[in-house]
């Protein structure tokens, strides 16, 4: 018996060691791959606190000998610039109300679907389903010529409602099969109660469906705040977003790599801000439905 125990307490022993080591091994492939993925944000963002003489004599990396190269004058010119602060301005004004309607008029068209009965229901969803497959490019000359018609074209006003069109197929697939998974008893007792149908989606299925009503607004929020060929197309001068600016930037000063790379860096530290501010909710979207 006690051999057994033994060879038991060995045999445990070495799996603890094959696991410790196999584990390691699984982190450290991780870890070297996490540094090649971060060496061109690492890269971009030493070069926004270098000038453009160091820049232009030296690569990046050599900060790490030289850290006296390192200074925020890029950032200081950068929020002086009343060009680049007013395109950063109107990206805010973009993609947040682009963002916000997607999520309210998308909830409220998921809920619809998912727990209301209305003639025409089924058809209509199979419309939004086919609409996620049509992409944004077949209807830039359409619209081009519908915003010229109407006044919008080259406005803000205009560039969110293209994101909102075409953003709310996704949303409202999204949230229909999300708020489907919500138990029926809940609500059949709420209307038990007299509850409305506002109440009972204002009351139990956002805060139930807060993880992917969060989920949808971090991938819109992207989508939108990262765009560049819709507000190249439906801009001006004066409603033109930060991506727009950029790349006017490097048309125009295409050696200036201090303020390309302190603009790039600024415009995506805000998407990075969002995504982490919301990542449990995200996380909480991807497993939902992975357990019972």
């Amino acid at each position: 018996m006690s051999g057994l125990t033994l060879v038991k307490a060995q045999r445990s022993a070495a799996r603890k060691i094959l696991d410790f080591f196999g584990k390691g091994v699984v982190n450290l492939v991780l870890i070297v791959i996490a540094i090649f993925w971060l060496v061109p944000t690492v890269g971009l963002f030493i070069s926004s606190l270098r000038n453009s003489k160091d820049n232009s004599a030296s690569g990046w990396w050599t900060v790490f000998t030289t850290p006296a190269q390192l200074t925020v004058d890029n950032y200081a010119n950068l929020l002086q610039n009343n060009q680049f602060m007013g395109s950063f301005g109107n990206t805010i004004m973009i993609t947040v109300p682009a963002t916000l309607l997607v999520i309210i008029i998308g909830s409220l068209a998921g809920y619809a679907f998912a727990w209301m009965k209305f003639p025409g229901r089924d058809w209509l969803l199979i419309a939004v389903i086919v609409l996620l497959a049509v992409p944004s490019q077949v209807a830039l000359i359409p619209i081009a010529k519908l915003y010229g018609s109407l006044g919008l074209f080259g406005s803000i006003v205009g560039v969110v409602l293209f994101h909102v069109a075409f953003g709310l197929p996704f949303a409202i697939f999204l949230l229909r099969n999300f708020f489907t998974q919500v138990p029926g008893e809940l609500m059949e007792a709420a209307r038990l109660d007299g509850a409305s149908e506002w109440r009972i989606f204002s009351t139990i299925i956002i805060p139930l469906g807060m993880p992917a009503i969060a989920s949808l607004g971090i991938f819109q929020f992207l989508w939108v705040w990262n765009d560049m060929l819709i507000a190249l197309i439906f801009t001006n001068a004066s409603s033109q977003p930060v991506t727009v600016a950029i790349q006017g930037q490097l048309r125009q000063f295409g050696a200036n790599i201090d303020v390309l790379s302190s603009g790039a860096f600024l415009s995506m530290i805000v998407p990075l801000i969002v995504f982490f501010a919301f990542q449990r909710y995200f996380v909480t979207a991807l497993l939902a439905g992975s357990t019972k």
